[in-house]
């Protein structure tokens, strides 16, 4: 599609849009209880490889959809016809799907009505971006890569979407949100650099930023030598914390708890990492991508998970937590782990005060190998460099690794304040760079 055809994006569902809606669908249901979700979405992505763009397209999509509930049994339709006559049809479908459906024993009514906060998740810039502020970001981008001879891939994508839900009990949420990525890989020879930034706004991206250190990462990953597996200290960026912690954090469920199999099995309110690391939910931080509540309709409130190294949170669901007498339920969608002391202001600071390490910049394709104690394994991946006496001397090659966080954490040397992570895996959190004493490199990769 060519940037010149491209059409405006259309209209969002407003609030009071989607209000209207949801009273017609709750007036004229017969259910128990009756829960309406929307979930009206737009995005336009540019990718770009071999130095030029390849595809700059939008997508626009609206779901509504309904839940009915009489007592036990449950049952929900979607629609993404909007209209009114498509909208009863659709509650009509529900009413029929819960009067055959078997009894839930899990089932719980809709959550009673709350005041959710008011947070800034929809940024006009970001709203008002379309192919043409893409495209120019996309060059940028390329231009600088085209200056060093090196080889640029990469996305821009910008987003934006109306989000609401609304009960028979008088719950209602609305909310629109926004958010911009970036991701770039650079190419020298056989070398790779990396980067990549998530943000609600499109011009707080920081392209150029981003792009000179890919490329840096690339050139310096010209000249491979290779190291023999086994145990290092190792310096990990942002990004290489990020994907380990999206492990740690994925496998705080406290049904897997109760059940004896998570690896924080009777470990609440015990260390579990080293006591000067802390983990928060911290929805309204202006680099984050908190919002003001949840799918189910339960508010994101700022809450402490791990304290000075002590688990004090489980990841709840609404049935778990009422099994379990858990009144405010924690939630983890935007979350900052920090440590504290001393900080490094860089990561630069922290290759400067190191004698002997492997820097490493990203790992991929990370995978669990055993959920009892949380070992994983995976690759480093566009860049991963030798330390010594305070400087790079040579890039490496690739490392498997077979490593738990749970004891990789367990002790740090030195770390940066909270910094932006962004991996296709992982999200986006702020975590810190860090120096742990020991990590375990099971083997070289050939690729």
């Amino acid at each position: 599609m060519s940037v010149a055809s491209a059409k405006p994006w259309p209209k969002m569902t407003s609030r009071e849009e989607f209000r209207f809606l949801a009273d017609l669908i709750l007036t004229r249901s017969s259910g128990d209880d009756t829960i309406v979700t929307l979930h009206d979405h737009h995005s336009g992505t540019t990718r770009f490889a071999n130095n030029q763009v390849i595809q700059n397209v939008d997508a626009r999509r609206g779901t509504l959809a309904v839940t009915v509930a009489f007592a036990g049994r449950h049952g929900t339709a979607t629609t993404t016809d909007l209209t009114a006559g498509s909208i009863q049809e659709t509650l009509a479908r529900a009413e029929r799907l819960a009067s055959v459906s078997p009894e839930d024993p899990e089932y719980l009514p809709p959550p009673e009505p709350h005041a959710f906060a008011v947070r800034q998740t929809a940024r006009p810039e970001t709203v008002a971006a379309g192919p043409m502020r893409r495209l120019e970001y996309a060059n940028e981008a390329i231009g600088q890569c085209r200056m060093e001879n090196l080889m640029a891939a990469g996305i821009i994508s910008s987003s934006v979407s109306s989000v609401g839900i609304a009960a028979c009990n008088g719950l209602f949420g609305y909310e629109a949100r926004a958010d911009a990525r970036f991701s770039l890989t650079v190419q020298a020879g056989d070398a790779t650099g990396w980067s990549a930034s998530a943000h609600r706004s499109v011009d707080h991206l920081k392209i150029q930023e981003r792009t000179l250190a890919a490329i840096n990462k690339a050139k310096h990953g010209c000249d491979l030598s290779e190291l023999p597996p086994g145990r290092y200290p190792v310096i990990l960026e942002p990004a290489a914390v990020a994907g380990l912690w999206t492990w740690l954090l994925g496998s705080l469920d406290s049904k897997s708890y109760e059940k004896g199999t998570s690896p924080f099995a009777n470990k609440l309110e015990q260390r579990i990492v080293d006591e000067r690391l802390t983990l928060q939910n911290v929805p309204g931080h202006a680099d984050l991508l908190g919002v003001g509540f949840t799918h189910e309709g339960l508010p994101s409130e700022s809450s402490s998970w791990i304290d000075h190294g002590v688990l004090k949170q489980l990841a709840y669901d609404r049935f778990m937590a009422k099994v379990h007498g858990v009144k405010e339920i924690p939630t983890l969608e935007a979350p900052v782990l920090s440590a504290d002391g001393t900080a490094a202001n860089t990561v630069q600071d922290l290759i400067k005060r190191t004698e002997r390490a492997i820097l490493v910049t990203n790992f991929w394709y990370i995978r669990s190998v055993n959920a009892s104690d949380l070992t994983l394994t995976g690759m480093t991946r566009d860049g991963t460099f030798l330390v010594e006496k305070g400087e790079i001397v040579s890039a490496v090659k690739n490392f498997r690794f077979h490593e738990s966080p749970l004891q990789a954490f367990r002790h740090i040397d030195a770390w940066t304040a909270p910094m932006e992570a962004v991996t296709s895996e992982t999200g986006k959190m702020l975590v810190p760079a860090m120096v742990l004493p020991q990590f375990n490199f099971s083997s070289v990769t050939r690729f």
